[in-house]
């Protein structure tokens, strides 16, 4: 059981795709809305009915009707979801890039919370905290035994308000409780640098408000201190995904003007909808063109964009429409396949339903769904092969997903037998208290599909995949 729930962690760390969606905001439902079945209507009341006079105790009416939406939407499929007042707020959170809390990036290891960066600026970098201090403590609470979503709310809250992290520095071998006011927090959702002279790296980790706003001015920064950019690696890895029009004007920084990016197709008019490379189809929230500051060698320089099982929904939708148009060599892994569009109706100030409209295609015709974006050149997530890969979850290993819409779906036998060898040797290993070397960070010198990429741009050889092969999409109860 404990090596289950640590290889339960070590996946969940590197693979959180499909938590988030590509979007398209309504402001309120339809109107037209087809005749009620009255008998099971009825039947609905009357069950409500005898919850309130014959459960064992009383029961709040309206969590009553509160849990029977979340049944009812919960039922159609894995990312359409009825929020709450708390849901709904840290859903607003989750696409705005803000949250009140104390401002550190976190994974897992050996239970507690591990500090993969403060961000700059917040409470904790101001307070000391570095890149690998361990968390024991929130307040009184040990984090042992606490999954990261749990952790994750202890330590945000309300504004000006003090939480006291006890942190175990392994550097110095000493534990220390470090207090902390937090504040609202703006997360930067695009980091890019220099990795050699001529080379620049560019790293999306998800689509929100201020991705485009912030791409353009890390990419402007890149051509500052570099004007004669030889290439440029766009790195997607475990981008869950996110704002639709982040995605089409991200790809539109690349492409063409007018080009194809991506296309919808579902049961609302609305729906049939063809996003093409143009301002007026990625620009309604900023106002302006954001993407008129870029410099015009952009659609031209050699490109690289990385992906991974990870790869989910809007970036997707970028690497789909890169790779149709051929303005990039797609390389790393199959992605997750979440190839469906959420619409957000508002229904109260405080409660929203996020219900699957559509599913959107790429420019040559392609549904994503339930298979993914298949790369130009496979490369391993290491020098050593594919350790997690085969253990991260995509769209089709979701219960209720709905399939591709493109022809039959078949189970894939070989991805099962891949992670059933993959967790025996996972649970191997941990039995033997030698576990296996995490992955490097994205982005540094000992990132192997970085270094492939730069290989790649450089015409140099690259070490491709002697493993992966295409995974074919899965058989779909929901059609």
């Amino acid at each position: 059981m404990t090596s289950k729930l640590k290889i339960a962690g070590w996946v969940a760390l590197g693979a959180l795709a499909g938590g988030l969606t590509t979007m398209q905001f309504g402001a309120t439902a339809r109107n037209s809305v087809a005749p009620l079945p009255l008998e099971e209507m009825q039947q609905l009341a009357a069950v409500f009915g005898m919850i309130k006079t014959d459960y064992v105790e009383p029961v709040d009416e309206k969590k009553l009707i509160s849990d029977a939406i979340g049944g009812m939407v919960s039922g159609l499929d894995p990312h359409s979801v009825y929020f709450d007042k708390n849901s709904f707020k840290e859903f607003r959170e989750g696409t705005t890039g803000k949250f009140v809390g104390v401002g550190i990036e976190i994974g897992m290891e050996d239970g507690l919370v591990k500090v993969v960066s403060p961000i700059e600026g917040s409470p904790a970098f101001r307070a000391g905290l570095k890149t690998g201090d361990l968390i024991t403590k929130i307040d009184d609470t040990f984090v042992k035994g606490l999954t990261m979503d749990q952790a994750v709310k202890r330590m945000r809250g309300e504004p000006n308000t003090k939480v006291i992290l006890t942190v175990f520095r392994k550097a110095e071998n000493r534990s220390f409780p470090v207090t902390i006011v937090r504040e609202e927090i703006r997360v930067q959702s695009v980091r890019a640098k220099m990795v050699e002279p001529g080379y620049g790296w560019v790293r999306v980790s998800q689509f929100q408000d201020r991705t485009v706003e912030d791409f353009v001015a890390k990419v402007n920064a890149l051509y500052k201190e570099d004007p004669k950019l030889k290439g440029l690696v766009l790195d997607l890895r475990n981008d869950p995904g996110g704002l639709l029009e982040g995605a089409i004007a991200i790809s539109s920084a690349f492409l063409p003007k007018d080009v194809p990016v991506v296309s919808t197709n579902g049961q609302l008019p609305e729906s049939k909808a063809i996003f093409k490379a143009r301002a007026e189809d990625y620009s309604r929230r900023y106002g302006s063109d954001p993407l008129a500051k870029l410099p015009a060698a952009l659609k031209s320089i050699p490109l690289v964009v990385l992906v991974n099982e990870g790869s989910a929904s809007a970036s997707e939708i970028v690497s789909g429409a890169l790779q149709d148009h051929k303005r990039a060599v797609i390389m790393g892994g199959q992605t997750f396949g979440k190839g469906s569009v959420q619409t957000v109706r508002q229904l109260t100030a405080e409660t929203a339903l996020k219900i699957t409209t559509a599913r959107y295609y790429t420019p040559s015709g392609r549904s994503i769904q339930a298979k993914g974006i298949v790369p130009d050149v496979m490369v391993d997530e290491s020098a050593d092969g594919n350790l997690y890969s085969a253990l991260r979850v995509r769209e089709a290993d979701l219960e209720k997903h709905i399939g591709s819409g493109q022809g039959t779906e078949v189970k894939d036998e070989a991805r099962e037998k891949a992670r059933e060898e993959a967790i025996k040797k996972l649970e191997e290993s941990t039995s033997k208290k030698a576990e296996p070397k995490p992955l490097p960070e994205f982005g540094s010198a000992e990132d192997f599909p970085l270094q492939q990429a730069l290989n790649q741009l450089k015409g140099k050889p690259v070490q491709v995949s002697k493993t992966m092969t295409e995974r074919k999409p899965e058989d779909s109860k929901a059609q």
